[in-house]
């Protein structure tokens, strides 16, 4: 049995551009072409693509995904083990960093120094200091905490709507490029990956790329990021994560 690169797209969660993509650098090669031409992929392409999706979740370059499947001296077994080691290590910093991440994306809103009628203005039917004991309680100790407390507590309401305005113009640059079906993986979705993570260094907390790829699971993993951003367009939460973390591997390479 074979199938189209659009079922294929929808079983993996990519998209047909990406697909495309592997197929003209020969990462993955579809085993047939229809009568027309057309690719399709076999039960091995389709193993073959969980390998690399696995890998590139891992924030391995393309290059490096290709020379570790294509080793003739490989077992498969040997990438699940590696990939299973992997993940495992993974998943233990992730778990050190989630409360960090969590927490600077809350102390950005507190210690803002404005009126009721300023924080309406800015922030709409938002309490941006609803969260203030919470976060205290929980995060008050850690030095993220303190450099989003120190950096807000000296804006004002003209700074809360420059950042307010630059993050939007970040965001609409990512719906943009979804408009035009761009890959999150390709060089214009990265390049809107960095200034993303260079919006949240220059305006709330230092965001080297460990700690945006961080943010951007999270961006999928918390229903509340994902219903938030996605209020843009449906799917953005996702695509941002893919451009993050492709563009934390480009920069790791």
């Amino acid at each position: 049995m074979s199938y189209s690169v659009g079922q294929v797209a929808g079983f993996a969660g990519v998209t047909v551009r990406t697909l495309h993509h592997y197929d003209d650098i020969g990462l993955l090669v579809p085993s047939e072409r229809s009568h027309a031409g057309h690719r399709r992929y076999s039960d091995a392409d389709l193993d073959r693509l969980q390998q690399i999706l696995f890998y590139r979740e891992l924030g391995f370059p393309l290059d490096e995904v290709a020379a570790l499947l294509d080793d003739p001296d490989a077992d498969p077994r040997a990438h699940l083990r590696r990939q299973h080691e992997l993940l495992t290590v993974r998943i233990e910093k992730l778990q050190k960093m989630a409360s960090a991440v969590e927490q600077a994306m809350e102390a950005r809103k507190m210690g803002i120094n404005l009126t009721p009628e300023e924080k309406f203005e800015v922030f709409g039917d938002v309490d941006p200091d609803q969260y203030e004991d919470e976060v205290q309680e929980r995060w008050g100790d850690t030095d993220a905490y303190r450099q989003s407390k120190q950096r807000s507590a000296s804006y004002t309401k003209e700074d809360w709507l420059r950042i307010q305005r630059e993050g939007e113009e970040v965001t609409q640059r990512f719906v943009a490029l979804m408009e035009a079906a761009e890959s999150a993986q390709s060089e214009a979705a990265m390049d809107a990956a960095e200034e993303h993570r260079r919006w949240i260094s220059r305006n709330h907390y230092d965001c080297g790329y460990e700690m945006h790829t961080c943010l951007g699971e999270m961006y999928v993993a918390d229903e509340r990021f994902t219903r938030n951003i996605d209020q843009a367009r449906p799917g953005l939460a996702a695509y941002q994560r893919e451009a993050i973390l492709a563009n934390a591997a480009r920069h790791s390479s």
